[in-house]
């Protein structure tokens, strides 16, 4: 297991990760730093303690509004992918009515060149 230094509102911490994850342990820290300094610029030093917690919270607001957009969005891949497959199905159909149409006058072509070549259907007709 890794051990990681960050330094979060001026305190050093040593902390725990998984192998490979320091660099991301860093930057979580980071950006908590960064929020209490925000909150700091906006509140004045209220303490350290009251700083960290309205730092959490702030960041778990953040996280849910992120999770709220993220299943609207979800919500409308999934309306997007049954419009489409909705629309890929009218085309199907749409495809298969003009593949019979072909097949009808294809049909009526031969019938046709066959009696134009026929010499008895042609005596026949005239």
């Amino acid at each position: 297991m890794a051990q990681v230094n960050v330094t979060i509102s001026g305190k050093l911490y040593r902390m725990a990760c998984d192998d490979g994850q320091e660099e991301h342990l860093e930057h979580l820290a980071a950006r908590l730093d960064q929020t209490i300094d925000q909150l700091r610029g906006t509140f004045g030093e209220i303490g350290d303690q009251r700083l960290t917690v309205m730092a959490a919270i702030t960041m778990a607001d953040r996280n849910l509004e992120t999770e709220k957009r993220l299943e609207e969005l979800e919500s409308r891949i999934a309306a997007l992918d049954a419009a489409r497959a909705e629309a890929m199905e009218r085309q199907r159909q749409g495809d298969a009515v003009a593949a019979r149409a072909i097949d009808a006058v294809a049909e009526r072509i031969e019938r046709i060149a066959t009696r134009l070549s026929d010499p008895r259907a042609a005596g026949e007709a005239g």
